[in-house]
């Protein structure tokens, strides 16, 4: 994952984006204000930044400028702001900002905006260093649906039930099927669900299923999962409790 550096003024914008860049698996880096960002950009090149415009000391349009005058506008660079002008935005982008986004900012824009700017960077990566560039299309493509990689790592579920569909890496090699029991497959492998069952008892076995697969497809990002799930984060969070599932394992299954 990606190395983030969060400038904003406000504590609770901070917060808030750090509790979801942190749950997508980055490492994300604070400051306040200008004379932070400007010592944790030199302290350690961030793969992306998040600016927001207006701060106290210097705003972030200023401090845009003195990156790309001295040669530091190397990551991309997503502007924030929930009171600039499109005169502002059009700046923003002419100095070297790749995007902006407009205060209180969804999670999925943001996680939008983030996912682009992390691939253009990948990108200018290769395109600076053509001899690592087979390295990189294997990283960026290592995850995505179809991928051999992808395939291997993330757990299929698969309901089986009667003729249906079957699935590689099942018990059998071809799903699993007995009288009235379905195979499911989640992370920590096969759950048996068992048909005759009263329907709450079978409902728990297959959501248990069901939110592991999903958990272990998302890298463990409660965010994502949620958002797949319909749940809220604490509404998810209380449900993966009363299911039994080991959120420390998944997490160190996706780590």
């Amino acid at each position: 994952m990606a190395n983030i550096l969060v400038v904003d003024d406000e504590l609770g914008i901070r917060e808030l984006l750090f509790e979801i860049l942190d749950d997508e698996g980055h490492s994300v880096e604070l400051a306040e204000n200008a004379a932070q960002a400007r010592a944790a950009r030199l302290r350690a090149a961030p793969d992306l930044v998040l600016l927001d415009i207006w701060m106290p000391d210097m705003d972030g349009v200023t401090l845009l400028k003195e990156w790309a005058a001295n040669g530091l506008l190397t990551m991309p660079v997503i502007m924030m702001s929930g009171h600039a002008t499109i005169d502002t935005a059009v700046e923003a982008t002419r100095i070297g900002a790749m995007a902006f986004l407009e205060k209180p900012i969804t999670l999925q824009k943001l996680l939008q905006a983030v996912d682009k700017g992390l691939a253009r960077g990948t990108l200018r990566t290769v395109a600076n260093n053509p001899a690592g560039s087979n390295a990189a299309a294997s990283q960026a493509t290592a995850g995505e649906p179809g991928s051999n990689q992808a395939q291997g790592t993330v757990p299929r579920l698969v309901a089986v039930n009667g003729a249906a569909a079957a699935a590689s890496g099942s018990p059998d090699g071809a799903g699993a099927h007995v009288g009235h029991v379905a195979a499911v497959a989640g992370a920590a492998g096969w759950h048996v669900l068992d048909l005759d069952a009263p329907l709450r008892e079978a409902r728990d076995a297959f959501e248990k299923a069901y939110f592991e697969f999903h958990l272990a497809k998302e890298q463990g990002s409660m965010t994502r999962v949620a958002e797949k799930s319909g749940l809220e984060r604490t509404h998810l969070y209380r449900k993966l409790k009363q299911l039994g599932v080991d959120l420390s394992r998944l997490k160190r299954n996706a780590a």
